[in-house]
């Protein structure tokens, strides 16, 4: 894995702190665990703060994290580079995560690919309008929907370039755009319906 940096200090905010809705939460986060574990909530709270933060963490979360936790700073900062799930640069407010792995190498993700570079740039840069950027990731764990994408929380599966353009587009002009599976295909199930065990006489008896 790449060395992993923080943003350069013209990007860093001078100061960052939870928002009471937030600190309330984090709170409820270290109650989970027993007296003197409370440190053990610090990736859901590095989390949260991400969230909080438009997408990204600054150095000014990590640092509140780890007071929040009395852990000492190069800890948290330790888990943050470690982890590719936090953003250490801005991100757009679409944040597209393109799985880069054989799976879905193999059924279309270079076209993909393509489509990112032509449409948002190169990895890491976000668009003019703050609206998009994107970076390759290993797998997400939908290989059997190959190829796919997560943007933001949602999973975009069985993609072509032409699809994955329409999402983009829809995401764009303010879109509600549907996840999960982009073809006929009921969430992982085989494409066309089922193909096996569809014999009725296997369910002859059997209470509806």
């Amino acid at each position: 894995m790449s060395v992993r940096r923080l943003a350069p200090p013209e990007l860093q905010p001078k100061d960052f702190a939870f928002t009471k809705t937030n600190a309330e939460w984090a709170k409820q986060q270290t109650e989970k665990y027993p007296a003197g574990r409370q440190q053990s909530a610090v990736i859901p709270l590095l989390w949260k703060a991400q969230e909080q933060h438009r997408g990204w963490l600054p150095e000014a979360a990590i640092r509140h994290v780890a007071e929040f936790l009395g852990m000492a700073q190069i800890r948290v900062l330790e888990i943050a580079t470690f982890y590719t799930m936090f953003n250490l640069e801005p991100v757009g407010e679409f944040h597209v995560q393109l799985c880069g792995t054989t799976p879905c190498r193999l059924r279309g993700a270079d076209e993909l690919e393509k489509v990112c570079k032509k449409r948002i740039g190169e990895q890491g840069h976000v668009t003019k309008d703050g609206k998009f950027s994107w970076v390759e990731v290993e797998c997400l764990g939908a290989c059997v929907n190959a190829p796919m994408a997560q943007i933001n929380y949602d999973y975009y599966e069985d993609l072509n370039a032409e699809s994955f353009g329409e999402i983009l587009d829809g995401l764009a002009e303010g879109k509600k755009v549907k996840p999960g599976p982009q073809i006929d295909r009921q969430l992982s199930a085989p494409v066309g319906g089922p193909s096996t065990l569809t014999d009725p006489a296997l369910y002859a008896g059997a209470k509806k």
